[in-house]
């Protein structure tokens, strides 16, 4: 007997040493304030396209690009000429500047067709700035442009497989500016959870304490969450690293259920549970025939026309309705397998949860989207 405790007692300990292994680290859960992507844009032209380019009729833009293009490499187009340009189409060039990018870098960009272009597929991207939010030049774009789909015309039917109308330029954009960096410069990291919630706040910050030679952590509010670490970029670009590792034991979260109106689709966390509660689901359906007869006189001399009556009939029917009990549940399982006993379809049963809400048996949040 004291064997079987002893090996039941290993057994219990040995579950519960394994429970950290479930903690999420801090890097999953949260952010750093300031350490983001930057949004670029400019605009440019794509040449070299097989007669898929832009129509200048009904694209002057496009035009008048090439005409002040020109003038800066020193040719002159004559006024008035009325340029046919087929290899040619407008394009926009979007890119994403990484945190801590240096003068030299090379990102990846996308070139979008603002024109009527059938397709920039084997155009050239000609050197396009790229400018921030400041209107400042910080990366110049060039080169070929891959595009993924492909397509064929001929006698007046196509085929298009994927979009042939953008375009992606692998390392196509040299960066030329660094952004300002003010990383760490007052000796305070700042860190953004993902989601707001108070108690992750405060279980985060406890953390951070727990851990020897990290600094002083203090949670602001549900998201927020401050660090004060010694001066320096070394030593905190070493605390920040070891700090993105520290595990946290997540507790339970709000539970939510998000219902999307334009698909039907139903998405619900773990933690959302049900009260004991009655539903009665049913499905009314009108149904309108009509069909048209045809009424011909007995004889052919009898003076009568032939004349169309329409035959209409109208039905109504009435499906289901049985008052179904619905348990009282406690994890997702059982919540799932609830709902789908009661066989209504998605759309039936976002009417249902809204109404389990509404009746108070619903221990979740809802979000329609």
């Amino acid at each position: 007997m004291r064997k079987f405790s002893t090996a039941l007692l290993c057994i219990t300990l040995s579950a519960f040493v394994a429970l950290p292994a479930f903690a999420e680290r801090i890097r999953d859960l949260a952010s750093v304030q300031g350490v983001r992507d930057n949004a670029l844009i400019g605009y440019g032209l794509v040449v070299g396209l097989d007669g898929s380019g832009d129509q200048t009729t009904q694209t002057p833009f496009t035009t008048q690009t090439l005409t002040n293009m020109l003038s800066q490499l020193g040719i002159t187009v004559p006024a008035g000429t009325n340029m046919q340009l087929k290899n040619v189409a407008a394009v926009m060039v979007t890119a994403k500047m990484p945190p801590f990018s240096k003068s030299g870098q090379t990102i990846d960009v996308v070139v979008s067709s603002m024109g009527n272009a059938k397709s920039i597929r084997g155009g050239t991207l000609l050197m396009t700035p790229l400018k921030g939010v400041d209107n400042q030049v910080y990366a110049l774009a060039q080169g070929n442009v891959l595009v993924g789909g492909a397509g064929a015309s001929s006698g007046g039917s196509s085929v298009t497989v994927n979009q042939l109308s953008g375009g992606r330029i692998t390392a196509g954009a040299t960066i030329e500016r660094e952004l300002p960096n003010t990383f760490g410069a007052e000796g305070v990291i700042n860190l953004v959870l993902n989601d707001e919630d108070f108690n992750l706040a405060q279980q985060v910050s406890d953390a951070i304490n727990r851990q020897g030679g990290l600094g002083s952590a203090s949670a602001l509010d549900a998201r927020n969450i401050r660090v004060m670490v010694p001066r320096g970029n070394s030593s905190q670009v070493r605390v920040l690293a070891q700090i993105q590792n520290v595990e946290v034991n997540v507790g339970p979260m709000d539970a939510k259920v998000i219902i999307n109106s334009r698909t039907g689709s139903v998405v619900m966390n773990r933690d959302v549970t049900l009260d004991s509660c009655a539903v009665a689901q049913g499905n009314l359906s009108v149904v309108v025939d009509r069909q048209n007869e045809v009424s011909q006189p007995n004889t052919p001399l009898g003076g009568g026309q032939t004349v169309v009556t329409p035959n209409t009939n109208i039905s109504v029917r009435q499906s289901g309705g049985a008052l179904q009990q619905v348990r009282s549940s406690a994890s997702l399982n059982n919540v799932v397998r609830t709902l789908n006993a009661l066989g209504a379809t998605p759309i039936d049963l976002m009417s249902i949860l809204q109404a389990m809400k509404t009746a108070g048996c619903l221990r979740a949040d809802l979000e329609i989207i």
